[in-house]
């Protein structure tokens, strides 16, 4: 997933080519497809990451003109800006063109942080708790004018680097701006927007202050064509449209259902690395009293509010308490990584996660049994083995956008998995099907599907996991790419 590539550390602004083309294709998004850290002499170390749009882009092919641009996440990725003059070197990134933009840390800190993550993310996947949040002040509006400036810079940056009618691909509700900013600067591009996340329905997305709902989806309506992962979140944002401005204009609004990438997945999960993380695991998970394997239930998640740990994990306490025939036949292996640590209800939930697993593991846990094997630091190589190793995997989000997870596990699973999917995800529009689906507040009934998922005849779990698979990897990222950018050029 990730190779490391070091920077010399003296200036090399020289080595970007002047006046670079400008781009046929062209994607923003907040986070590039490489990372910097800066060593303590003065080095910087590129780490390039892997993801839907880094195996999207790579779809185009070389010659195709296309350019990345993405912002500054860190001091590391600031220091190659400064080094770089803003283009990457190819050699960091893959062999892709990448404009990063150094936006000013404050600025960007009130963009990503107060607006994006803290009211944008919030207010999609209803998480408020609405008798004491959100409450809109001068505070507010100060962060607002950020997440404008920092979408104003992402606007400026594609209208420089765009060739005369190129296509634009401007991803989710981080820069859900730009599109509005750059017709108006380039008129002559063909632009799309994908939202990542679901789209709140009418009257939870009017928590927001009425003018910033419309400038939001104002923004949005800037671009030719709006897409969403699924039909559900496309309805919804037409439905918020035809509520606050009256409809949806000019724009059309498409449908793409980002699949797993099948080939990479069983080709990653099949390395050395994956094999010695099966062998810990399988020590860690033990065996049933009488020496038969213990059946395992897998979650793999960041501890993201929306993703409903606890309640996940309360669930499986409840089927201990319903059904003591698994008490030592079961073991939960739930990876919880850490996420957006820099924000304090961030660090008290996962906090919140490690408790409710070591309480699971006192009431319960024997000398030979660990009943919720836990791991909070992120290791994918870890998760591709649990992948492996699962025969239920327990995806119970609050709300997702689609959540990956519960289509790259049936497509790992050795010896074919049951999907226990939470209603709100977005991929129970495509596996809902084969899933045993549940309503993620409702504890009890999730206990009630993680028994029934135990349960399942060899037969009838290998036959959804085939049928799960097939529907996972409809839509792989590079064709899930191709896709949109065909489709905005179709009618463009």
């Amino acid at each position: 997933m990730v190779s490391d590539h070091p920077v010399p550390s003296a200036p090399a602004a020289s080595a970007a080519p002047a006046g670079p083309a400008r781009a046929r294709v062209l994607v923003a998004s907040n986070r590039g497809p490489v990372s910097y850290t800066l060593r303590d002499d003065g080095a910087l170390v590129a780490k390039r990451g892997g993801g839907g749009l880094v195996s999207g882009l790579s779809a185009i092919g070389p010659d195709a003109d296309a350019v990345w641009v993405c912002a500054a996440l860190g001091d590391g990725d600031r220091e190659a800006v400064r080094r770089l003059d803003g283009r990457l070197d190819p050699a960091d990134t893959g062999g892709q063109r990448v404009r990063m933009l150094d936006i000013p840390p404050e600025v960007y800190a009130d963009a990503y942080n107060g607006v994006a993550n803290s009211t944008l993310w919030f207010v999609h996947h209803l998480l408020y708790q609405t008798p004491l949040e959100p409450s809109f002040g001068p505070e507010f509006r100060a962060q607002w004018a950020s997440y404008e400036a920092y979408n104003r810079a992402f606007a400026e940056a594609l209208a420089d680097e765009a060739a005369d009618g190129a296509a634009v691909l401007v991803q989710d509700y981080h820069l859900a701006l730009v599109p509005g900013m750059l017709r108006a600067l380039r008129p002559d591009l063909s632009i799309g927007h994908f939202s990542h996340t679901p789209w709140a329905p009418v009257d939870y997305f009017r928590l927001l202050p009425d003018d910033i709902a419309r400038q939001l989806l104002r923004g949005i309506l800037g671009a030719d064509r709006a897409a969403f992962l699924t039909h559900r979140w496309a309805d919804a944002f037409t439905a918020c449209c035809a509520e606050l401005l009256g409809g949806t204009g000019k724009t059309r609004v498409g449908v793409h259902g980002l699949g797993a990438d099948a080939d990479f997945l069983r080709e990653r999960a099949h390395r050395p690395d994956v094999d010695e993380r099966i062998a810990t695991l399988r020590e860690q998970i033990g065996r049933a009293p009488d020496g038969s394997r213990r059946r395992t239930v897998v979650r793999v998640d960041r501890t993201e509010l929306s993703k409903n740990i606890v309640r996940g994990l309360l669930a499986y306490r409840q089927l201990l308490v319903d059904h003591p025939e698994w008490r030592e036949r079961v073991a939960h292996v739930a990876f919880a990584y850490p996420s957006r640590q820099d924000l304090a209800v961030y660090r008290d939930y996962t906090a919140e996660v490690q408790r409710v697993a070591d309480e699971i593991n006192t009431e319960f846990g024997t000398y030979g049994w660990t009943p919720v094997v836990l791991h909070v630091k992120d290791d994918f190589a870890r998760s591709l083995a649990a992948y492996r190793l699962a025969d239920v995997a327990l995806v119970n989000p609050i709300r997702d956008g689609m959540n990956l997870v519960a289509k790259e596990i049936p497509v790992v699973s050795e010896r074919g998995c049951a999907l226990v999917l939470s209603r709100e995800a977005g991929a129970y529009e495509e596996l809902g099907e084969d899933a045993l689906v549940i309503n993620p507040y409702d504890i009890s009934a999730t206990a009630t599907a993680l028994h029934d998922a135990l349960s399942l005849p060899d037969g009838d779990r290998a036959e959804r996991t085939k049928r799960l698979a097939a529907a996972a990897t409809a839509l792989p990222p590079q064709r899930w790419f191709l896709d949109q950018l065909e489709a905005l050029r179709e009618n463009g």
